[in-house]
């Protein structure tokens, strides 16, 4: 049976395919079920499938990338792939997920995926069959690791970099408190300090201006952010 997020690569160039393919091998929850080396072989397989996640590159023969994606009613989520940076501002406006510019990184590739899996949890909750992609690898120190979203208690920001908490261990990553606020289901998480986002599945009780969560952890409620605690409370009960 199939898991994880299904997906296919558009890409005339070998060596570039070759690292598409090993990235989302070890990625681990990415299931490649097609590679094209144009866009007319992909329109063929489309008609008869579907796909949660295409890998489109832009320059491609007989038809590009671009062309190509303007043609599907109704596309999955698409990361484009390209070695020209010249039609960034082009595919944001046709709603793609992520631009990777070649040669990308494994932790940009990552990145790029993340995006995906944070679209899904948003469009479909955490209902059944999309469990498996409330998944998420974080780059901390040297190490790709994957974090179950729903194992966070919070996220703490500490200088130039944000901590991970969860019940039995934390991760540190690089990157800040604002990203994991655009990126995390906000049904979920919610920021109630300047410093700190919490999974307000994670809450046992509120009490002196600060908020109790599993695993003994206490997290104070900025003045600011007070308001806005109360009417997820309202809405969550």
């Amino acid at each position: 049976m199939s898991m994880g997020i299904s997906c296919i690569i558009i890409e005339d160039q070998p060596p570039a395919q070759r690292v598409l393919k090993k990235y989302i091998d070890d990625y681990g929850s990415l299931d490649l079920v097609g590679t094209f080396s144009d866009s007319i072989q992909a329109m063929s397989f489309l008609k008869t499938s579907r796909v949660d996640l295409i890998f489109l590159d832009i320059h491609l023969p007989k038809i590009s990338g671009i062309d190509f994606l303007k043609t599907i009613a109704n596309p999955p989520n698409i990361i484009l792939t390209t070695a020209f940076p010249d039609y960034a501002l082009e595919s944001y406006d046709l709603n793609v997920v992520d631009y990777l510019l070649k040669p990308f990184s494994f932790q940009r590739f990552i990145q790029a995926v993340n995006k995906v899996n944070q679209k899904n949890i948003k469009t479909n909750g955490s209902s059944g069959a999309q469990d498996s992609t409330k998944e998420i690898f974080i780059k901390s120190g040297h190490e790709y690791i994957k974090v179950h979203i729903d194992d966070i208690i919070f996220i703490k920001s500490d200088a130039d970099y944000t901590e991970l908490i969860l019940s039995d261990r934390k991760h540190l990553t690089l990157e800040s408190l604002r990203y994991w606020e655009e990126n995390l289901s906000p049904d979920q998480f919610l920021r109630i300090h300047k410093s700190y986002i919490i999974n307000t599945d994670k809450i046992e009780k509120i009490s002196g201006g600060q908020v109790f969560l599993a695993s003994d952890f206490k997290i104070p409620v900025g003045r600011s952010y007070k308001e806005k605690l109360s009417s997820r409370l309202k809405y969550k009960s």
